[in-house]
């Protein structure tokens, strides 16, 4: 197999895992109060970038099968994936810098947490759900299924070595 369809196959199996994930937990998944399961896959471009095609994938796929039953329409493809875009890029920016997976996990975390200010403007815009509440709640969702993610991700990553994966 070419390292493009590897590369290719890899992406497509996380979008499709992401998506799977967000179906199944969709009751927790959308809203001001949130704990995406899925959201763990986001640790995957820690531990190699090529992984931010596949993630951006779930999240869009996601966001559009659920985008009229979540109630937030076309908004959530546009925030949901700028949130993502913004979170995944600081994270692998900052990696440049950051001497170890558990750091850069970490950091990984709280850069999905700090961003969630984009899905607290979506939630006030279509929801009309206050910002600094919806801010706070989202955040917190978010970083502690991120936290709770990073021993998962780095004992599946101990086991499967996701790098030589893509």
């Amino acid at each position: 197999m070419s390292h493009r369809t590897k590369s290719l196959a890899s992406n497509a199996l996380v979008a499709a895992l992401y998506l799977v994930l967000t179906a199944v937990f969709s009751f927790m998944s959308f809203g001001a109060v949130q704990f995406r399961i899925a959201e763990m896959l986001n640790h995957l471009v820690v531990f190699q970038k090529k992984y931010f095609w596949g993630i951006v994938s779930g999240v869009i796929l996601s966001n559009a099968v659920f985008m009229f039953s979540s109630g937030l329409g076309w908004y959530d493809l546009v925030f949901g994936v700028m949130h993502s875009v913004c979170s995944l890029g600081a994270t692998m920016f900052a990696s440049k810098f950051l001497k170890n997976d558990t750091q850069r996990l970490v950091f990984n975390a709280l850069s999905f947490g700090f961003f969630s200010f984009l899905i607290a403007i979506e939630l006030n815009i279509v929801l009309a759900l206050p910002f600094w509440f919806s801010y706070g709640t989202v955040a917190l969702g978010e970083v502690v299924v991120m936290l709770v993610g990073v021993p998962i991700m780095k004992g599946l990553n101990s086991k499967i070595n996701f790098a030589d994966k893509i």
